[in-house]
């Protein structure tokens, strides 16, 4: 149980939450002090979906923990250090380090689109954190700019892992609302098909087009009106994204084994990023899966 001093709560007898630092559909990020090694740190308050069952509820929070911890043993100056994972008021709170600076959503509000270098250069950061979380056997599934932060020490770090999706369910919930970041989700989970490595990659590629042409590829007015255009609809050609173009359109191809290795984008976003062009598209943009193989299911009702 937390306890209430005043106005602050104390969750799980330690964490004593001080302000927010952010908040979304699937909870809150709080700056707080953790009271038995007095130091500031991020504590993420996790809320399920509305509508969803009791009995879906107990798998995220389950699914949760899991991926917090296997997160905590990723060893990467670019993924945020997870430090616990606290039960209290009967759900899972994740505690972090503290990143101080801003996220690349707060950067892109003020600045506005970026410099294909500049954003090619905080693409492979992202992308080396994404490659070593990978490389112990998670996802992140949120990829978005509001996911990434900006240190004032000059590290570009991944931060809230495995947050914003149910395992096992599609993108919708069965009031109809969409779990995740539509316009940042891959086809293959808008379609609910299981997602893999291939996935973060569309997400980052999303994010790096919503970085240079100022809005992300596929949004529309609603949720479901963007996951339609997510699995249907062509990629609109990036005009302010110079030499970074091709890691983009290879990256966002709809088919995920279609997609720009994790290896091969890395080493050419480090290059764009140090000011060199690519020479060579590699395969062309357009997709080889058969015909129909993603259908718009996402249309259905819930």
């Amino acid at each position: 149980m937390f306890e209430e001093p005043g106005s602050e709560r104390v969750v799980a007898g330690r964490y004593r939450l001080l302000s927010p630092l952010g908040e979304g559909g699937m909870g809150t990020v709080w700056r707080a002090r953790d009271e038995v090694l007095h130091r500031e740190v991020a504590v993420k308050e996790v809320r399920a979906p509305a509508g969803l069952p009791d009995a879906e509820v107990r798998r995220m929070y389950a699914r949760l923990e899991r991926e917090a911890r296997s997160a905590a043993r990723v060893a990467h100056r670019g993924v945020v250090t997870v430090y616990d994972v606290a039960t209290d008021d009967g759900r899972p709170w994740i505690v972090m380090e503290l990143v101080r600076g801003l996220s690349l959503a707060d950067l892109l509000d003020a600045e506005g689109p970026l410099d294909p270098r500049r954003a090619a250069r905080i693409g492979a950061e992202v992308l080396a954190a994404l490659r070593a979380a990978h490389a112990a056997g998670v996802l992140h599934r949120d990829v978005k700019p509001a996911n990434v932060l900006l240190g004032n020490d000059g590290r570009v770090v991944l931060t809230d892992f495995g947050i914003a999706t149910v395992e096992g369910s599609s993108a919708l919930t069965m009031t109809g609302e969409v779990v995740g970041s539509p316009e940042y989700l891959a086809p293959e989970r808008a379609l609910g098909r299981t997602p893999g490595p291939e996935s973060d990659l569309w997400s980052l590629g999303v994010l790096l087009y919503a970085a240079v042409e100022g809005a992300s590829p596929f949004r529309q007015d609603t949720p479901l009106s963007t996951l339609r255009a997510v699995v249907d609809e062509e990629l609109p050609p990036p005009r302010r994204a110079g030499a970074l173009a091709p890691v983009i359109e290879g990256l966002l191809r709809k088919d995920p084994a279609q997609r720009l290795p994790a290896g091969r984008a890395e080493q050419d976003l480090r290059l764009v990023g140090a000011g060199g062009t690519l020479s060579g598209g590699g395969p062309p943009l357009a997709d080889t899966a058969p015909a129909g193989a993603y259908a718009p299911t996402v249309a259905a009702g819930p």
